[in-house]
């Protein structure tokens, strides 16, 4: 019975994510899996999300707010989720505004071209990928463009991924991952044409600060585009059970504290840039006519690679993977870490109802000229 279901599990994953069984034992094999799991849930109190308490959570933010603290902290969620946001997503660890008639995987595609050419990206320019995950935005962009792109990611794990992953695609040659922090950013300044973040910078601790690192790295003149995860001018502070709501997302997706679209906006304009665009994909998308939410995919599905993404999908999941570490195939923290997940898809498709939250505010920045010569 153990032998079938790991067979089984071998074989979902490797229809879900192409990996091999060298990448599927690494997986299986990451070095104190339910150390890091703990260490991670650690700096959360999961009550806060059932019931909001201000003083608890202020706690709690003193323990992942800070440079050291939030490299730690962001670290050991990657290290712990990485396998399950391929599984589950994809290569692209990001939402995207769906219009009807699309498949999922079509949208997230366009989300990032739509990005690229936004940038002016064009063909042998240098671009950086600031927080790239697996890589999966980048080789898009590098196919749609045919620019270089450079993927920086502090997490180790998702470094030697992303380029197994490029090797794969052909992709070495234009495409790389660099293993750095992006609030030390290890480039010259001047470096790179353009940059852009999707969904990433929303785990600096410090918001103005990666900015401005992003900004000294970039040529003058050039862009950076930026989807950034914010609370709405429909959240409100005072309001436990939007309090309550953000908590969840900050819990599941390793953020240590998220911020309105205003304090962002003030965040990238005392970094030094211009910013030209500004506006909620989510909106935008809704006003081209789009009939699906950007939570959509949570909430219901038709097909074999959407249905996982559902309620009850996740449901099955959950009690696949309690199966699997109870009978020791996959490591221990690996069913308490799809039930965190599962408990912030909840959170977030609940923030979505509620118009509060956004994973898609759109900024298009340009680093100024300088008027010296």
């Amino acid at each position: 019975m153990t032998s079938m279901l790991q067979s089984l599990w071998k074989t979902i994953v490797s229809l879900q994510t192409g990996k091999t069984e060298d990448d599927f034992q690494a997986a299986l094999q990451k070095n104190q899996f339910d150390g890091q799991y703990q260490k991670y849930m650690s700096k959360f109190d999961h009550n806060l999300t059932l019931k909001f308490n201000e003083l608890q959570y202020e706690e709690k933010k003193k323990e992942r707010v800070g440079q050291g603290k939030t490299q730690e902290m962001v670290n050991a969620y990657y290290d712990i989720a990485t396998d399950f946001y391929e599984y589950g997503w994809g290569q692209s660890f990001h939402f995207a505004p769906r219009f009807a008639g699309e498949e999922f995987h079509a949208s997230i595609a366009r989300h990032e071209y739509f990005l690229a050419y936004k940038m002016q990206v064009k063909k042998g320019q240098t671009v950086l990928d600031v927080g790239c995950g697996v890589g999966g935005p980048l080789r898009n962009i590098s196919r749609f463009t045919g620019c270089n792109v450079v993927g920086l990611n502090n997490n180790a794990y998702q470094v030697r991924r992303g380029t197994t992953l490029c090797r794969k695609a052909g992709l070495a040659d234009r495409c790389q991952l660099v293993k750095g922090d992006f609030m030390n950013i290890p480039f010259d300044a001047n470096t790179f044409d353009h940059i852009y973040a999707i969904e990433a910078t929303c785990h600096a601790p410090d918001r103005t600060g990666v900015f401005k690192q992003i900004i000294r790295v970039l040529k003058e003149g050039g862009h950076f585009g930026v989807y950034e995860w914010v609370m709405t001018d429909k959240y409100d502070d005072k309001n436990p059970k939007h309090r309550s709501i953000k908590n969840g997302i900050e819990e599941g997706n390793g953020i240590p504290a998220l911020i309105t679209a205003k304090e962002c906006r003030k965040n990238l304009k005392d970094a030094g840039f211009e910013i030209i665009d500004d506006f909620d994909l989510v909106d935008e998308a809704i006003d081209m006519g789009s009939p699906l939410t950007w939570y959509a995919s949570f909430e219901s599905g038709c097909t074999l690679s959407q249905i996982k993404h559902t309620k009850l999908g996740r449901l099955s999941t959950q009690l696949f993977v309690d199966v699997l570490e109870t009978l020791k195939i996959a490591p221990a923290g690996t069913s308490g870490t799809h039930r965190m997940l599962a408990n912030t898809a909840d959170a977030l498709v609940e923030s979505g109802r509620l118009e509060i939250f956004t994973p898609m505010h759109f900024f298009l920045c340009r680093k100024p000229v300088s008027t010296k010569k």
